[in-house]
């Protein structure tokens, strides 16, 4: 936990009648996690509050990149529940050996495709999306096609795929919609890139302090300015030829020394209690919550007519082909 989060968790025991010691005195359940899940604007505080409430535990989470460090860790790592990988990396997860299955039955998830992953559990999802400020762009690409031919004054900021999921799912989406002629479509793209960022955050930054037309994001992004700044500029464009489908998935550590506490983790995750703070913490869509009890602001949203998506198999046989053509494309 950050230190703010440790003084809070601390306050929180002196008012219950508690002491430091004691609380120290409860089994910790370490959740490996992205940057962004344990920040102040992530669903981390909110994650470790309503687990807290009913686990009597320390609910800790340690951020940094997710899958390197466990690959590196392999049996000897500290970590309970990863928290935060995706479909495009699950293969190489998979193949370490080190996670249990989740024991959760997925047969009615609200996402746009079957999920049948036994270890991978999704507990939320979202698509790919190019956001625009309607004040800036008045007239922004209606599809992909629109985007590769726009003139090159067009400024865009996006991910690094060797380092970014969100990255690494602009290569598969480039790849679902473009196939073969995939290396043509990223020469066309490459002179509006202003510039390629390691994570989401510095891209994001960069549009919203005006610097580029349009950032790589995913197609719910505009409900954060929406609910929290009543911002209505900030869309994303919706293009005929479909949009990548992204999940975000949990996977308890087979050599937990926490098993108890993180299976209960784990069947936490698609309650309704957990599903009902992931649009507006998490700014993504549910992974099992009805459309109906999603908040106003996300059924409002545009969403795409096409949704493409890649299993962790096909995901992996792609990436390093992919990675080549955009290296090639942006070595120029």
């Amino acid at each position: 936990m950050t230190k703010t989060l440790i003084s809070v968790a601390l306050l929180a025991a002196t008012a219950a009648g508690a002491s430091p010691a004691a609380a120290q005195d409860k089994p910790v359940l370490t959740v490996y996690a992205g940057d962004y899940i344990a920040s102040e604007w992530g669903p981390g505080p909110k994650i470790e509050t309503g687990f807290e409430a009913f686990c009597d535990c320390d609910l800790q989470f340690v951020t940094g990149d997710i899958l390197p460090r466990i690959l590196m860790e392999g049996e000897n790592t500290d970590a309970d529940i990863v928290f935060g990988l995706n479909t495009d990396v699950t293969a190489r997860a998979r193949a370490s050996g080190l996670f249990a299955p989740h024991g959760q039955d997925t047969t009615d998830m609200t996402l746009p495709v079957e999920w049948s992953d036994d270890v991978f559990l999704p507990y939320n999802w979202g698509e790919t999306a190019f956001i625009y400020d309607d004040t800036r762009l008045e007239n922004p690409p209606a599809s992909f096609d629109e985007l590769l031919n726009a003139p090159d004054d067009l400024k865009i900021v996006i991910q690094d795929p060797r380092a970014s999921i969100s990255g690494l799912a602009l290569l598969l989406w480039v790849k679902g919609v473009y196939g073969d002629q995939a290396p043509e479509a990223w020469e066309k793209l490459a002179p509006k890139v202003l510039t390629v960022t390691k994570g989401w955050s510095e891209s994001y930054g960069m549009f919203t302090d005006g610097e580029a037309d349009m950032v790589l994001s995913y197609t719910t992004s505009p409900a954060y300015h929406i609910a929290a700044e009543d911002d209505l500029t900030k869309k994303a464009a919706i293009f005929p030829e479909g949009h990548y489908f992204m999940a975000e998935l949990a996977a308890q550590v087979k050599g937990t020394d926490q098993p108890e506490l993180a299976q209960q983790f784990m069947d936490w995750i698609l309650t309704p209690d957990f599903q009902k703070t992931i649009p507006l913490a998490n700014w993504s869509l549910p992974a099992k919550l009805p459309e109906d009890e999603w908040p106003q602001v996300m059924r409002n949203l545009p969403r795409p007519e096409k949704t493409l998506f890649y299993t962790e198999e096909e995901a992996e046989a792609l990436r390093q082909p992919a990675l080549d053509e955009w290296l090639r494309a942006f070595s120029r």
